[in-house]
């Protein structure tokens, strides 16, 4: 297998067994590759490895669980992703979303945190950039061809993950706060990439764009704070809207991208 067939192969596997129990060791078999070979893509890719994946795709849809279906309590919760007590699932929990599990149900947040990945773009050997799964958004982007998107990325945050990937998540988690924060209430706040993130607005007037990018630019340089240590959080913000009123749906990410990009030089 090349590099794509591999993390093709990584990634559907690791989307099908979820709710079971769940080895790097398992992954690399289904790759038909050796474990280290696996994790060194995946942390070229991610830069985190196998199993930590793994951790931030359960609790992602553990969230969503916790939002969508409120009859089924915590333990409930807990044991479709494989944990056995709401002990271990709530520390789980507590290390990506910085909250235990009842109060992220008592004050829920954005929970699409760990998106669905699909295979990277590649070019020669080389990891170029990776997509996410937004394809549930995708009729909403139809219904909305008119209107603004806010995208934003942020701003150095390899030298973030270096301090720790805690302190990744918790920057990935505040830029995400900041958007939600200054959103309309119709408008809808997405991940298209490892530090890149939407809001697709429900408005056709770009001063209203405008005027949320501004308020969401008026956050940056405010610091997360890790382990008692002050980092400042920016973000790079772009207004754009769709170029055609059909698009396809992988162009989307390339159009989003594009506009980041054009702020960031």
């Amino acid at each position: 297998m090349n590099k794509i067939e591999i993390l093709t192969t990584a990634l559907e596997y690791i989307e099908g067994n979820l709710s079971a129990e769940i080895k790097t060791e398992d992954v690399a078999a289904e790759c038909f590759c050796s474990k280290a070979a696996l994790e060194k893509m995946f942390r070229c890719l991610n830069h985190i490895s196998v199993h930590d994946y793994i951790i931030r795709r359960r609790m992602t849809l553990a969230a969503r669980m916790l939002v969508t279906k409120p009859e089924m309590n915590v333990l409930d919760v807990a044991l479709a992703y494989g944990y056995s007590t709401g002990e271990s699932f709530s520390r789980a929990f507590k290390k990506v979303w910085d909250c235990n599990p009842s109060e992220f149900r008592e004050n829920p947040q954005y929970f699409e945190l760990f998106p669905r990945q699909y295979p990277p773009k590649m070019k020669g050997d080389l990891i170029m950039g990776k997509n996410v799964d937004i394809s549930e958004l995708y009729e909403l982007f139809k219904t909305r061809k008119n209107c603004y998107f806010v995208c934003c990325d942020i701003a150095h945050l390899v030298p973030i993950n270096e301090i720790g990937h805690k302190a990744g998540d918790m920057a990935i988690l505040e830029a995400l706060r900041r958007m939600e924060q200054e959103a309309g209430e119709e408008d809808v706040v997405f991940r298209i990439g490892g530090d890149e993130f939407t809001l697709l607005t429900d408005n056709e007037d770009a001063a209203y764009a405008e005027a949320i990018a501004e308020r969401i630019r008026a956050y940056n340089g405010k610091p997360i704070v890790y382990e008692g240590k002050e980092i400042p959080l920016s973000l790079h913000i772009a207004v754009t809207k769709l170029s055609a009123s059909h698009i396809r749906y992988n162009e989307l990410f390339d159009e989003l991208h594009n506009a980041i990009e054009g702020v960031k030089h």
